[in-house]
């Protein structure tokens, strides 16, 4: 288990890095970290392993403060973006380098590392040195030697982010399931949301150095608890769109929608639909959003269609391929899962 407590970081200059970060990690969860460039995920990342000192607050792994430990100490192994593994040395030698900082004898350190390079498929790669491997064999090596010495938790820095889409893809299953045989507490650092998704028991979303929300992946899909959320998850954005209460409705849009309870017509309201909760018509009605189709991007086995409204907003909704409309054709699109936000903030789903 990894417990953070009014955790800060200060770089020179006052850049707040990490602004009171308060979190619990449970034994064997697959927890990720996850926020656009700067917004704090890596330095948190160094700070439990040990490569950042905290300004104020304290890390605890397995009820042991370690906030003051070197990382050597930790008992954290660490994988990071460009894997970092010695280029001198052969596989064999790179596995079991944790092994060898701990004075354990040659011959136990080959055969450890012989273990651990079968489970990842690495037994034919033995001898070869990192020039000689592919950037997947290359990530699994990086994750051998993490393996290898037991560690408590493995801390995952953008692991896959240097990998091509289809290798990317391979080694995301591979990961989530070695992560599940191994059930070690596993902290992963991604600005990929897709990747988080599929992999992570739990999602910290940060944003300037502060977590937004830490919920289930499904939770955050579904319930993003502000519109920077909503706007950063999601393989085609939400549509977010300015809604106005009056007594008798909510308009959005050009739609006339029900009130899903008492508004003032002054509240700063947002609404958000995604692009798959919608569904496309050629029929105007009241509860739909009017517009003309301008825009058609092939996704495969769907077509992301742009729907630009008399009121201003363009709404992107995703239909099945074949079912969209040419360009310049009148439509409506009508919300089927909806949320609700004042302020930028979650106020219900509609």
């Amino acid at each position: 288990m990894i417990t953070l407590h009014a955790l800060t970081k200060i770089f020179p200059g006052g850049v707040h890095a990490l602004d009171d970060i308060h979190l619990t990690i449970a034994d064997g969860e697959f927890f990720a970290l996850l926020g656009p460039s700067g917004c704090g995920k890596t330095t948190l990342l160094r700070t439990i392993a040990g490569l950042e000192t905290p300004t104020r607050g304290t890390v605890h792994i397995d009820d042991r403060n370690v906030t003051d430990l070197p990382p050597g100490q930790r008992d954290v192994a660490m994988v990071f973006q460009d894997y970092a593994i010695f280029p001198h040395m052969d596989v064999t030698a790179n596995i079991a380098y944790p092994l060898r900082i701990k004075k354990i004898p040659r011959a136990e350190r080959a055969t450890k590392a012989a273990g651990v390079a079968a489970r990842l498929s690495l037994t034919d790669l033995l001898h070869r040195r990192p020039a000689e491997l592919s950037g997947g064999q290359q990530q699994r090596v990086a994750l051998a030697r993490a393996i290898a010495c037991h560690p408590t938790a493995f801390l995952f820095d953008e692991p896959l982010s240097n990998l091509d889409a289809r290798l990317r893809l391979e080694a995301r299953t591979f990961l989530k399931r070695l992560q599940r045989e191994l059930a070690v507490t596993t902290v992963f650092v991604t600005h990929d949301q897709a990747e988080a998704l599929a992999l992570a028991d739990r999602i910290a979303v940060m944003s300037d150095g502060r977590m937004i929300q830490v919920a289930t992946p499904a939770e955050i899909f579904h319930r993003p608890a502000t519109t920077f959320v909503a706007s950063f998850i999601g393989s085609t954005p939400m549509n977010l769109l300015p809604a106005r209460a009056t007594p008798a409705a909510l308009h959005v849009a050009g739609a006339t929608l029900p009130l899903p309870g008492p508004l003032h017509s002054g509240d700063n309201l947002t609404y958000g639909v995604r692009p798959e909760y919608m569904t496309l018509s050629p029929t105007e009605r009241p509860d739909a959003f009017p517009g003309v189709i301008s825009v058609l991007e092939n996704l495969g086995t769907h077509t992301l269609v742009t729907l630009e409204t008399p009121t201003g907003p363009h709404i992107q909704l995703v239909v099945p391929e074949g079912e969209e409309p040419p360009p310049g054709t009148p439509a409506s699109a009508t919300p089927r899962r909806a949320l609700l936000y004042r302020d930028d903030t979650l106020l219900t789903t509609l």
